[in-house]
């Protein structure tokens, strides 16, 4: 007689994943690395809500129109409406705002902390 194993009843290893829980998880991070230290241009700043705005497009998906019930794509406001997070531009900014914060924290030894307050000291060396 074989002993018998005892039954494990756990919850799903997996849990359904929406593409908006993609989006928010695994491309954002990627595309803000190191957004903290950018300066942003007006064109560049369009250009990743132009990035942002196809992203959600297609994780929405295309609406019937009521009218004409015809297919249509989403137009920036309904997208903003659907998707509840913030902007991909103002995400931007305010991590540069909190970058700012923990900079203006550090101590004065630190060669960032000068930066920020206009005081470098010494040469750069050649290279």
């Amino acid at each position: 007689m074989s002993a018998s194993r005892p039954t494990l009843h756990i919850w799903p290893l997996w849990t359904p994943i929406s593409d908006q829980d993609i989006y928010r998880t695994i491309i954002l991070p990627i595309v803000l690395y190191g957004c903290e230290i950018w300066s942003l241009t007006l064109r560049e700043e369009r250009k990743l809500r132009v990035f942002e705005n196809m992203v959600l497009r297609r994780i929405f998906g295309p609406r019937r129109d009521e009218v004409m019930g015809e297919w249509r794509r989403l137009h920036n406001k309904e997208l903003n409406d659907l998707y509840s997070s913030p902007n991909i531009v103002r995400v931007v900014k305010s991590r540069r705002i909190r970058w700012a914060g923990h900079v203006a924290r550090m101590g004065e030894e630190r060669g960032v902390y000068r930066v920020l307050v206009g005081k470098p000291e010494g040469k750069t060396p050649l290279g």
